[in-house]
């Protein structure tokens, strides 16, 4: 069972369901899926996988992507750390369904996580750090807003390739509200 927290055109941000465990297992032992995303090199078991999620779905930020028409779990995205004294987050994501590639879902869910973010934890900086060869995923980055910041040479090698990994930010500045603003102006109507 999923609920909408943010909700998009395309998708919506859920508490991630724990029964979930046996798609994300699937999911992250797909190399396809995995192959820019730190665990690329583990070999994830059910009950691993399972116990991963039992903790992220405690952690208050961390989200399953829903696709809006179909109720279908197409991925997750959250904060894997953030730091309150200083108003910045790191974000991640991944569209585990293939079926959902290249069609705006991950732009969306990152607007979205975006708009949490900035205008209900109040962060003033999120960051995110990606793989040169993950190309799509940068175009995707750039469409939400962030921007390029810096990157560590040949930081990640595959198949005796070398890749620089890329860091991205957006400030609260450079982000437009596209649900909380909404809510909002609909609250001071009524």
């Amino acid at each position: 069972m999923y609920f909408k927290k943010m909700v998009g055109e395309k998708c919506y941000l859920s508490p991630i369901n724990v029964d979930d465990y046996e798609k994300y297992t699937r999911w992250v032992n797909d190399m396809e899926v995995a192959v820019g995303l730190i665990f690329s090199a583990s070999l994830i078991t059910a009950s691993v996988e399972k116990e991963i999620l039992e903790r992220i779905s405690k952690s208050e930020f961390n989200f399953a992507i829903i696709d809006l028409e179909t109720d279908e779990l197409i991925g997750n995205i959250g904060f894997p750390s953030i730091d309150r004294i200083n108003q910045v987050g790191e974000v991640g994501i991944f569209i585990g369904n293939k079926e959902y590639w290249g069609k705006g879902y991950g732009t969306e869910a990152m607007k979205l996580i975006l708009d949490f973010g900035f205008n209900i934890l109040n962060l003033h900086n999120i960051s995110l750090k990606v793989f040169g060869f993950n190309t799509p995923a940068i175009k995707s980055y750039k469409k939400a807003g962030f921007k390029e910041v810096g990157r560590i040479r040949e930081a990640k090698q595959i198949e005796g390739k070398r890749y620089d990994e890329i860091y991205m930010d957006i400030l609260a500045r450079e982000f437009k509200s596209v649900y909380i603003e909404k809510l909002v102006e609909k609250k001071m109507n009524i």
